[in-house]
């Protein structure tokens, strides 16, 4: 839900939820979720946002400290707002690819793409 003109971007995530149940006040509440996919997998914690100041909402949540088994060399990331099913006490995804792995650059030192392995 965008926030109008006049909002703190930080103050309010969630104004209300129709299905019920825990409520965000502030999107600082975030911050320290660990966070699993909908098969239940842990994938990191959150330790970030990544705000779209020219919209005023969250774009993304940084992940860190994440599984091996899901990004190579644990490395940080980031996942879509849209990625996520519910909040809570923990953040569920609804989607995470099956494995990220990391970009590597190829003998002409050019970047290749991030690949996800479904």
């Amino acid at each position: 839900m965008p926030l109008g003109e006049d909002a703190n971007l930080f103050t309010l995530a969630f104004r209300c939820r129709p299905e019920g149940g825990m409520m965000l006040e502030e999107v600082s509440e975030l911050i320290g979720l660990q966070v699993y996919t909908s098969k239940g997998i842990y994938l990191g914690n959150v330790s970030n946002l990544i705000v779209d100041v020219s919209v005023n909402k969250v774009d993304s949540l940084y992940i860190t400290d994440t599984n091996p088994q899901l990004v190579e060399d644990s490395k940080a990331v980031g996942v879509p707002f849209r990625w996520i099913q519910a909040v809570g006490d923990i953040v569920v995804l609804r989607y995470f690819p099956g494995r990220v792995t990391v970009m590597k650059e190829d003998a002409t030192g050019s970047e290749e793409e991030a690949v996800f392995n479904v």
